[in-house]
């Protein structure tokens, strides 16, 4: 049989890390969020236990500060004796976060599974099975906070740099493992490298951290990845969060499986309330498309921000002082696993945008002017460029991207201020 390897990839655990924004919503939800991502290491620990991997490697920013709380440094080290206990490896780097400097001043010993990438040089360790070498593994943290931009993070971590350093018995491992936590081509700030380079490097699979999502090159057989956080942190990180579970074998693809660990998921939400009679009705069709969402994305709890959308004759009333906060309170109350930190309307009351320009009054003239506009993307955004400027403003990234959407959500809100005779 050809020789195989399983091990678990993690990386960006931020253990520490707060929960911006939520405490003035809800204290409930503030303090469940602190524990969100301390449950979510130990789902990491139960997954490599579980799966009997044959290691665990972590790649960077285990702490969310390098001046992270001793009940923080002691979770973290009690799921690495787990681990010893099982006889299952674990070997790290640092990260932006908790550079090497920290663990150098502030840390105490690893236990004698774990195994930490030195930082001031490319360092190698050797893993064996049943007295065989079967992985050499290569890796490099950060030594401070931040990152020279005159010196490459993966240079000289290679497979031959390796056997040079660990002698004839690394030549002999069918398998060889990258560990970093780089920004790659993806952040051009941290730590930045090569993906060509990485690929040159003679390791069959590059376990990476910094991105906060998946990630992985090329797709069908994945030889540098980012696994991800293990716990999104606010709605910047929607979705699934977790970590992978790598199987490599002589002469075959390499087998990345996601494993979800994340116990609450932040996501974002459109739900077309057009068909809602009455606000009983939107409330209810919010909540169906919660338990929709909330099975595709398992997990236990979640947090959304959720913007209602769809021609409504409803808008006039969604647009009244109050009514928002009060249907997100009532969906609030309706079900202790989900959260809405925000509802956003965005629907529009229903109109005749034909019958509007047969009139041939200003709303039709407001309506050929507008389709002219979006007709030519780069004008319009020129545009908009220019009135942030003339505010001392840089128009962000975003703004430019959504150009379309925000020319289609400022035409219907002109077209409802005309229909109040507020635009008169």
């Amino acid at each position: 049989m050809a020789p195989s390897l399983t091990f678990l990839h993690a990386a960006d655990l931020h253990l520490g890390a707060p929960f911006r924004g939520l405490r003035a919503l809800s204290e409930a939800w503030a303090d469940r969020l602190l524990d969100a991502i301390p449950e979510a290491y130990d789902r990491v620990i139960d997954a490599a236990l579980r799966r009997k991997v044959d290691f665990v490697v972590i790649a960077g920013d285990i702490f969310d500060s390098a001046r992270a709380s001793y009940a923080d440094y002691l979770h973290f080290f009690e799921g690495l004796r787990r681990l010893e206990d099982a006889g299952i490896p674990a070997y790290l780097c640092t990260g932006n976060h908790d550079p090497y400097t920290s663990w150098q001043r502030d840390f105490f010993a690893l236990p004698p599974n774990a195994t930490m990438f030195a930082a001031d040089r490319p360092s190698f360790a050797l893993f064996e099975r049943d007295g065989e070498p079967v992985c050499v593994l290569g890796g490099r943290g950060y030594y401070n906070q931040a990152w020279s931009a005159d010196e490459d993070i993966a240079e000289g971590v290679t497979r031959e740099a390796a056997v040079r350093e660990l002698g004839e018995r690394a030549a002999d491992a069918p398998f060889g493992v990258g560990v970093l936590h780089t920004g790659l081509d993806l952040d051009p700030v941290k730590a930045p490298t090569s993906p060509a380079s990485l690929l040159r490097a003679g390791f069959d699979y590059w376990a990476l951290g910094h991105i906060h999502r998946r990630y992985a090159v090329p797709e069908d057989n994945p030889r540098l990845a980012f696994s991800g956080c293990i716990q999104g942190r606010d709605i910047k990180e929607t979705g699934e969060r977790g970590v992978n579970v790598v199987t490599l074998q002589k002469g075959a693809p390499n087998v990345v499986e996601f494993v979800p660990t994340a116990s609450v998921v932040w996501q974002r939400m459109d739900v077309d309330v057009g068909e809602c009679a009455n606000l009983p009705e939107v409330a209810d069709k919010v909540m169906r498309e919660l338990f929709r969402e909330n099975g595709r994305a398992r997990c236990e709890e979640m947090c959304t921000r959720i913007t209602l959308v769809g021609s409504t004759p409803l808008h006039a009333v969604l647009a009244r002082p109050g009514v928002l906060e009060d249907l997100r309170a009532s969906i609030n109350d309706s079900y202790s696993a989900f959260f809405c930190d925000a509802l956003i309307d965005r629907t529009s009351g229903p109109r005749d945008t034909d019958a509007l320009r047969r009139e041939g009054l200003f709303p039709a003239v407001f309506l050929q002017v507008a389709e002219a506009q979006r007709a030519n993307r780069e004008d319009a955004v020129a545009y908009v460029q220019e009135e942030f400027l003339k505010k001392n403003l840089q128009l962000p990234k975003s703004y430019a991207k959504r150009i379309d959407a925000l020319s289609a959500e400022a035409e219907s809100l002109v077209l409802d201020l005309l229909s109040r005779g507020e635009g008169a």
